[in-house]
């Protein structure tokens, strides 16, 4: 510790906060305390499983709390205790209380997965795929009341390649924020905090996905659908039906090829993948994974698997 060492409760929950955690270990400042969400079933046998943050917190020897409720005197007082300068939120999950955002006297800042105003909300990694961004980026925002609306303290920003996924993007922005934080965290020590107001004019939403969000439809343009089926991978996954059974789409790539079968129709099925029309252009699906089984390249299900030209992928 040092004169101007800052006291800091980190606050986060998956895989995403945990770059972040990190590089705040290994820096000059005191990880008081770790607050992240309960453990959850996880699995077939829905056994307890603790949040990836917690699981770093302990090995680095961090008190760690996991609150079902915010909104008490008792936690506000509990976080009191621990004399923080500064509150960090990374994908913790929930809204904070006025009465824990006024506690630091430096507030609390987040780090958020996306280049705000643009993609307010609980899946911002996801959504920038989802629209066939360009660019995606982090955040270091000053938090307030509202969804993402506080002032920006700093941004970063990467280039979205053309088969990027979110699951690719999530791990290349975790460790994008890690290392945005550290050079955030130089703004305060050096009394440097600079604000910039977002512009809410230019706002876009980025709520959270559910499973119906995979239901593909193919009289949707190609280029839409590549978007969204790399948007919902890993999870939770687009998807389409073939004679009642569910087929999960990975690895799409856009044929500029017109087609006068109706939208949906495989026209084609071989070891570069599957060939199907959309309403403009065609998708050529080079991974999938069958209902009940593990993903797998194309070329490997039609091993088995033979599937004939002419059948019709559909919605239900």
């Amino acid at each position: 510790m040092t004169d101007t060492s800052l006291r800091i409760i980190f606050m986060g929950t998956p895989d995403f906060a945990v770059p972040a955690l990190h590089k705040l270990l290994a820096g000059p400042d005191e990880i008081v305390a770790v607050i992240t969400q309960p453990d959850r079933p996880k699995g077939r046998g829905k056994k307890l499983s603790p949040p990836p943050v917690k699981v770093a917190a302990e090995l680095a020897g961090i008190p760690v709390l996991q609150p079902t409720r915010l909104r008490t005197a008792e936690f506000t007082d509990t976080l009191k205790s621990y004399r923080p300068d500064l509150i960090i939120v990374a994908a913790y999950g929930r809204m904070l209380p006025d009465s824990i955002l006024e506690l630091p006297r430096l507030g609390c800042i987040n780090i958020h997965g996306s280049l705000l105003p643009r993609h307010r909300g609980a899946a911002p990694i996801q959504w920038a795929v989802i629209k066939g961004d360009q660019q995606a980026g982090i955040t270091i925002m000053q938090m307030d009341a509202g969804m993402d609306t506080g002032d920006i303290l700093l941004q970063a920003a990467i280039p979205v390649s053309t088969d990027e996924t979110a699951g690719s993007l999530f791990t290349k922005l975790a460790e994008l924020g890690g290392s945005t934080l550290m050079q955030a965290l130089d703004l305060p020590r050096l009394d440097k905090l600079s604000r910039t107001r977002q512009d809410h004019s230019l706002a876009t939403a980025a709520p959270p996905l559910t499973k119906e969000d995979g239901c593909l439809d193919w009289n949707q343009p190609a280029a839409k659908l590549h978007c969204l089926i790399r948007g919902l991978d890993p999870w939770p996954g687009a998807y389409s039906f073939v004679n009642g059974h569910r087929f999960r789409f990975f690895a799409p790539e856009i044929v500029h090829k017109e087609s006068r079968q109706a939208a949906g129709t495989l026209l084609l099925a071989d070891t570069q993948g599957l060939l199907i029309t959309t309403a403009r252009d065609c998708l050529l699906i080079k991974e999938i994974q069958p209902e009940g089984k593990k993903r797998m390249t194309v070329e490997a299900y039609l091993c088995g698997h033979p599937l004939a030209p002419g059948m019709q992928f559909t919605r239900e």
